[in-house]
């Protein structure tokens, strides 16, 4: 199976500067959404210009940044929401886990589907993985798209496409450039997280590329090599080569 590229547009939206994300097979007509967190209208536009149709709306997390136009772009596509299962309340009533004055009002919104990790999924011509990654938020979700097309029939497709180099990954307020999410929100916790990137480490290629819920695009190596939060991951995969990291906060909310 020859690999294909993906086509990853992003979309920094909204006060708090989320990335929303769509995502395809380059040049199919199909795609996903990914944390459409604010305006709706832009992202509306964005779809049109691309012409493609969004098959299902994908939720990593339920902070309002990352859901705050789910509503209306569901209506508008008509594409299903898959929601982490145990966030699915925050959704359904929105402003009500809203933690600051000025934000919103946004529209909630059912969950049509819900996630809690592991399950393989096929939307939009693209082999996505669904991985459990709390530590930020309690149910939050990593997407792991492949490069490769699935296979007809859901035969499993060849080891090589599931290894984590022909990997990418949505990783919502999990992983950022040079930082990780932050814990002090409700359902946080510094050692929960801190074991999630420890499996996506693992699991995943140094050079998979990680698309965050904010700032920049990066790799799994990158944050390994400089990201001052992964310091004690980093003393355990190079014990020789660790350096103290840095007192910095974390991002992301």
């Amino acid at each position: 199976m020859t690999p294909q590229a993906l086509d990853v547009r992003s979309f920094t939206v909204g006060p708090v500067q989320e990335n929303a994300y769509i995502v395809r097979p380059a040049g199919a007509p199909d795609a996903v959404l990914v944390d459409p967190g604010e305006e709706p209208e832009r992202l509306l536009r964005a779809i049109e210009d691309l012409a493609v149709k969004i098959e299902a709306i994908l939720i990593t997390h339920c902070h309002f940044d990352h859901i705050g136009a789910v509503a209306p772009l569901a209506r508008a596509t008509g594409a299903p929401v898959y929601c982490p299962e145990i966030e699915r309340p925050i959704l359904a009533d929105i402003m009500r886990w809203v933690p600051y004055e000025g934000f919103g009002p946004y529209e909630s919104y059912e969950a049509d589907h819900t996630l809690s990790g592991g399950e393989r999924l096929t939307l939009a011509g693209l082999d996505i993985d669904v991985l459990l990654t709390p530590g930020h938020s309690p149910g939050h979700l990593t997407y792991a798209i492949a490069l490769t097309p699935a296979p007809a029939g859901g035969a499993e497709p060849p080891a090589s496409t599931r290894a984590g180099a022909e990997r990418a990954l949505l990783s919502g307020d999990v992983l950022f450039q040079g930082s990780v999410g932050r814990t002090d929100l409700p359902g946080g916790d510094w050692p929960t997280l801190e074991r999630s990137l420890g499996r996506l480490l693992d699991t995943f290629a140094p050079q998979t590329i990680v698309y965050p819920g904010h700032m920049g695009v990066t790799t799994l190596a990158r944050e390994l090599a400089t990201n001052p939060f992964l310091g004690e991951l980093r003393s355990a995969r190079q014990p020789s080569v660790a350096q103290a990291a840095p007192a910095r906060s974390p991002a992301g909310s």
